[in-house]
């Protein structure tokens, strides 16, 4: 009665009417006036008793994702457009993507410099840093690989969210910077560098701090001094600061979205501008360019599949699911500061980043025994991205390697991996 009061008020007539029952019967953006099938997954259902658990508000939570449209998801978008083609979709799918991300990279000169240079049997490794924007200077490592032909094929190593957040690039790159770095590699890697290894292979390899990660970890903040170097620091100091700059991940989220971006769009900005990096570098070829990262680091793989196409090939490992059973088993222990995509996720899927990434070389490694992700998840994002990459008319091009494995980028998996590229880098040269 209220709205026809206002419409006979305003002059509207009918046809106002109708417009205004429409406007207050439309769903908001990204919700659905009928719900989708959400299942209240059981543990047989997911393969694992679910992590999750968010007390009386686990039902409003779900009730919220049922309405959640998924309208681009591949498989969801295909069956409403049995007439449109993959790379229709892809393309909607990478605008909405890129449009999620808040973070326009604007021209910017790279000013690369190279600080230290040390040389082994297998390679040259430079400390390097350059400008990803005219707000950051990153800093990282590049590595040239020694008796193989140059210009070589390169990778970018991406290292994980998880474990001592004041390292990032030592992780995977150098001589063990701490004790907590050695015991980091044995429980992860094999006990092994990953940069250095690929590096040994024959690939030049750029590896940089993420955000809030190694030397771009928060200084002068909580209890955190202006100025320290955690390779100097004793074990329980570095403790202490790893717990302090742990605590400030919630501040840095609120300090980056009321900025305007989302930490998963500058994780991308400073990726993206690796490639540039490497674009730069005449030891690089620049039509053989690859990615490979655990965890945080095949998170933000799975970003660059989606979205750099110099990319050609990638290896993902350690973090793929779909966001309902996800939702369902383990929001607590797996989602990070990485992932955080308001006006995305209901819209897209996890299996959508490689999906979107036809015909590139898509390689995604989902140990059985990672508890992170539920087994219900990892399988079925499998599926979809296998039914995209059909689609797409490459099904070659990708492959699901899910190994009796916890969460870890072991040696097998590496070897794994390295065939991977070799096969979609090394040999296209050939």
């Amino acid at each position: 009665m209220r709205i026809a009061s206002f419409t006979r008020r305003a002059g509207l007539g009918m046809i106002g009417l109708s417009f205004i029952i429409a406007l207050f019967e439309r769903p908001s953006p990204g919700q659905t006036a009928t719900p989708r099938p959400v299942e209240a997954f059981t543990a047989e259902d997911l393969g694992r008793k679910p992590l999750n658990d968010y007390g009386s508000l686990e039902g409003p939570i779900r009730a919220m994702r049922a309405h959640r449209p998924l309208d681009l998801n591949a498989e969801a978008w295909r069956k409403a457009n049995p007439g449109g083609d993959y790379k229709e979709w892809a393309e909607q799918a990478r605008e909405c993507l890129r449009l999620g991300l808040n973070y326009d990279l604007p021209p910017v000169d790279l000013k690369a410099a190279t600080l230290a240079r040390e040389e082994t049997d297998d390679f040259v490794r430079e400390t390097i840093e350059f400008n990803t924007t005219p707000w950051f200077r990153v800093p990282g490592y590049f590595y040239t690989p020694k008796n193989v032909p140059l210009p070589a094929p390169a990778l970018l190593v991406l290292h994980e969210w998880g474990g001592p957040m004041l390292f990032g690039a030592d992780r995977v790159s150098g001589e063990p910077a701490h004790p907590a770095i050695a015991r980091h590699r044995e429980e992860y890697s094999g006990g092994r560098a990953l940069a250095d290894w690929y590096a040994s292979k024959g690939y030049a390899v750029i590896v940089i701090d993420a955000y809030h990660f190694g030397r771009r970890a928060p200084r002068g903040l909580g209890g955190l001094p202006a100025g320290y170097d955690p390779a100097r620091l004793d074990e329980a100091t570095l403790a202490k600061y790893d717990d302090l700059a742990r605590q400030s991940l919630f501040l840095g989220v609120r300090e980056l979205n009321w900025a305007g971006v989302t930490w998963a769009g500058v994780n991308f900005g400073d990726d993206s501008r690796c490639v540039d990096y490497l674009l730069s570098r005449e030891e690089v070829d620049p039509a053989r360019i690859g990615c490979t990262g655990l965890s945080g680091g095949g998170w933000r793989t799975n970003m660059i599949a989606a979205l750099e196409p110099r990319v050609k090939a990638v290896v993902s490992v350690g973090w793929m699911t779909t966001g309902d059973t996800q939702q369902a088993y383990n929001v607590g222990g797996a989602i990070g500061t990485f992932n955080l995509l308001p006006g995305v996720w209901n819209r897209l899927d996890v299996p959508d980043l490689i999906a979107m990434a036809a015909p590139r070389a898509c390689m995604v490694v989902g140990g059985t025994e990672d508890i992170l992700f539920p087994p219900l998840g990892q399988r079925e994002a499998a599926r979809q991205i296998a039914e995209a990459f059909d689609w797409a008319g490459s099904p070659d091009l990708f492959r699901h390697h899910a190994p009796a494995k916890p969460h870890c980028y072991d040696r097998d998996i590496q070897e794994e991996a390295l065939a991977w590229f070799d096969r979609h880098l090394k040999a296209a040269k050939d």
